[in-house]
């Protein structure tokens, strides 16, 4: 079940990358001109932090940007929430590594922000980095296995296990060697 919901969270991680970020990204990315006209700066050459469309896109980049270190970081959630979306975003970096065209012409909504942005970040190679950081969870054994559930004080441990609670039981292990292999 728990893959399951992390399966689910890849949809919305995907979603999130391509809908929030790309629209930040391509809202943040102005070029200036090369004379440095006051009109093409962000803010019109002023402050940032007053200028609200610099925030708006701030806040989706950082929107994303948390539920993607929230999936990447938090034991619980199954690594496909962070690793799946990762794979598709290093699929589509090297698939444009390969045919550069082909790969920019199936981006979807390219005639909005959204696309506009996608290809942006994948021009700049942040979706390659983004998609590194993203599958690190697949790499770890532990993210596998879900939680294990804590065991009550009160509790004795199991007959079976190694590690034995009381000190007294234990006892130093000797073992002599057979004679048949020391006469050959």
């Amino acid at each position: 079940m728990r893959h399951l919901i992390g399966f689910g969270l890849a949809l919305v991680t995907a979603a999130a990358v391509f809908f929030g970020a790309a629209w930040g990204y391509v809202r943040l990315l102005r070029v200036p001109v090369a004379n440095g006209a006051v009109t093409t700066l962000p803010a019109n050459g002023g402050s940032l932090l007053h200028d609200s469309n610099v925030l708006y896109a701030f806040a989706a980049l950082a929107a994303v940007a948390l539920l993607i270190g929230i999936c990447v970081a938090v034991p619980w959630i199954s690594p496909l929430a962070s690793g799946l979306p990762g794979l598709v975003l290093i699929g589509v970096t090297v698939w444009y590594g390969v045919n550069v065209r082909q790969a920019v012409r199936y981006i979807p909504l390219k005639g909005d922000a959204y696309g506009y942005g996608f290809e942006a970040m994948l021009f700049n190679g942040v979706l390659a980095a983004a998609g590194l950081a993203m599958i690190v969870p697949l790499f770890i054994p532990s993210r596998w296995r879900g939680p294990v559930p804590a065991q009550d004080q009160g509790d004795e441990a199991p007959s079976s296990s190694l590690i034995s609670s009381d000190w007294a039981e234990t006892a130093p292990i000797t073992q002599t060697p057979p004679s048949d292999l020391w006469q050959q």
